[in-house]
């Protein structure tokens, strides 16, 4: 069955999106969204790069996207600093019974956890249309679920807990948000807005907790800590220019404590470059990024999973795999019962069908 679909952004994550979208024979875009005015009414190939034209042009007009009666939704516009904006554009789709898919709001990975002030009003939207609403990505989203669970299915006891995203972001082009929200070039003394109280927990507590329950372990607390390395030497990438005495790496993790120590802890080291943080932890093999899940107990396992092996090098090879955590649900999510559905929820094999044409 061919699904009638709408790209809903064409920013970062978007794009990669929305080419998925055009080049995937079970899927039909028939609508994309634009904020940028310079965007709307150019043809969504042109938008995704691609030498092909759609007939599908940008818009803006959230209306007549919903009247489409699209199947499903890929959204994938920023929307934890516009949270109340980006839950209305959701709530429109989903009330019409358009079924979404989508990388925003973090805080949606494991919704069980979320706040009642997002999950209410969205489950409300979902039973009012009969829809089904799917949040995931890379990390917070597949590093914390999936490899999680792959890790623990071979495991015959589990004692501690270790995901981690272990990533150089100095190729990454993206200074605007990941940079200034990680701190990048700033004094060691400035609070970014990752390390004001309590986003951390926000946003990768919720799978800590989620693990937790999953496993039956009643946890004494959630709390998070973090740290900065600045550089002695100036560092030029992709990402900025750090001078000396300004932050180059990051980090940071969210521990689940029980009797006084972490057993479910997920954690960053993001570094502008291997010239920063050396005595921090690097990934394995002489890579430049790894997602890793380590399980203690018996037998023992760790999981290693990069991404950008072939075509992208590794931070473009995770804005693509983001965008493919959703797109890739779409099939799912249009058959799944209606309500808000986590990873825990799916089998992983849902996230198969329509990869190979």
């Amino acid at each position: 069955m061919t699904r009638r679909v709408i790209q809903f952004s064409t920013g970062n994550v978007g794009e990669h999106a929305l080419r998925m979208l055009i080049e995937r024979p079970d899927v039909e875009l028939v609508g994309l969204h634009a904020s940028s005015p310079a965007k709307i009414g150019r043809d969504a190939g042109e938008l995704a790069g691609l030498d092909v034209t759609t007939g599908v042009l940008a818009t803006d007009d959230l209306d007549a996207l919903v009247a489409l009666n699209a199947d499903c939704v890929v959204y994938t516009s920023q929307a934890e600093t516009r949270a109340q904006e980006a839950m209305a554009e959701i709530a429109a789709f989903l009330r019409a019974g358009t079924n979404v898919v989508g990388t925003s709001f973090v805080w949606l990975v494991a919704p069980d956890q979320a706040d009642e002030w997002l999950r209410e009003p969205l489950a409300q939207a979902c039973a009012d249309g009969g829809s089904t609403l799917y949040i995931n990505g890379v990390d917070p989203g597949f590093s914390g679920d999936t490899l999680v669970y792959a890790a623990l299915s071979v495991s015959g006891r589990a004692t501690a807990i270790t995901v981690q995203e272990v990533f150089d972001y100095g190729s990454y082009d993206d200074a605007e948000f990941t940079g200034v929200s990680f701190g990048f070039g700033e004094d060691p003394g400035h609070t970014p807005i990752l390390f004001l109280p309590g986003v951390l927990s926000s946003m990768w507590g919720a799978q800590v907790r989620d693990l937790a329950d999953l496993l039956g372990v009643e946890l004494d607390e959630v709390r998070e800590r973090h740290e900065t390395w600045v550089a002695d030497e100036p560092i030029d990438c992709t990402m900025m220019r750090v001078e000396p005495g300004k932050v180059a790496a990051i980090r940071f993790a969210v521990e689940g404590i029980r009797d006084g120590a972490p057993v479910i802890t997920m954690e960053h080291v993001n570094r502008l470059t291997e010239a920063a943080a050396p005595d921090w932890p690097f990934p394995p093999e002489g890579r430049p990024g790894v997602h890793r899940v380590k399980v203690d107990g018996d037998p023992g396992v760790e999981i290693n999973a990069h991404v950008g092996t072939d075509v992208a090098d590794h931070n473009q090879g995770g804005v693509i795999a983001t965008a493919a955590r959703a797109v890739n649900m779409i099939n799912a999510a249009c058959e799944a019962p209606s309500g808000i559905v986590a990873a825990r929820d799916v089998a992983p094999s849902d996230h198969v069908p329509g990869l190979m044409w």
